[in-house]
């Protein structure tokens, strides 16, 4: 309200229409200023929220596969055998096996081996059991990410039930990647040792959902060397 007018002290002036127009373009203006503002730092939050998740998914995944394939099992037949492959004139199962697969154009490659790196999850459990190791890709229910498996299996244990692909490692995936390297330093995309051997390097690549760029995944790769054979 204005002050009084000198003609009359008494009774007060109102503000006129402009004036309000004007005050509430102001208030509007910086109302505009302060929600663009706070949505903005609320999106990066959530960006970086989400980002942290899958560096932290993507760290356990691939020291999870590490740690699995650092502590692979070779029989002691085939450690001991002759030849560049590990491997003697007998038929033998496969020990080590890496599938190339795809699904909706996208890497989903699966792996299986045995390895001392057996999870130990109840009392009944023994450490350092050899366990059979197995990673799957599943294709989720928006058909555009995939969840990555891992299964432990005791040798000693009954075959396992179908459809049982184990516990999620990690979610969110693009594609999931096993590339193999043999004693020449020659790269395979799929592996079976009953034909090759075991490798003597194995490629990890994981590729998540961006959730700043959904053009363009994020990429997490590392190598892990298999424990030399015994000659």
């Amino acid at each position: 309200m204005k002050r009084p007018s000198r003609s009359n002290p008494t009774k007060w002036q109102g503000f006129t229409l402009l004036e309000i127009l004007v005050a509430m373009f102001i208030l509007v203006v910086i109302l505009s200023t302060v929600y663009a503002s706070f949505t903005g730092t609320l999106r990066i939050v959530d960006v970086t929220e989400s980002q942290a998740e899958i560096y932290q998914m993507a760290r356990i995944a691939l020291e999870r596969l590490t740690e699995d394939l650092e502590a692979v099992y070779i029989p002691q037949e085939i450690a001991s055998s002759t030849g560049p492959a590990g491997l003697d004139d007998t038929e033998k199962p496969s020990e080590f096996e890496g599938v190339d697969d795809e699904v909706a154009g996208r890497s989903a490659d699966t792996m299986r081996f045995f390895s001392r790196a057996h999870l130990v999850f109840g009392d009944q459990d023994l450490p350092c059991e050899t366990a059979e190791i197995r990673y799957s890709v599943e294709e989720d229910d928006d058909g555009e990410t995939f969840t990555l498996y891992r299964g432990d299996r005791l040798r000693v244990e009954e075959e396992p039930v179908e459809g049982d692909q184990g516990l999620p490692l990690c979610e969110e995936l693009v594609s999931v990647a096993f590339q193999y390297y043999d004693f020449e330093g020659d790269e395979y995309d799929s592996w079976d040792s009953a034909e090759e051997g075991f490798p003597t390097l194995v490629s990890l690549s994981l590729e998540f959902v961006n959730p700043s760029d959904p053009e363009t995944p994020l990429h997490f790769a590392t190598s892990v060397a298999l424990p030399k054979r015994k000659v």
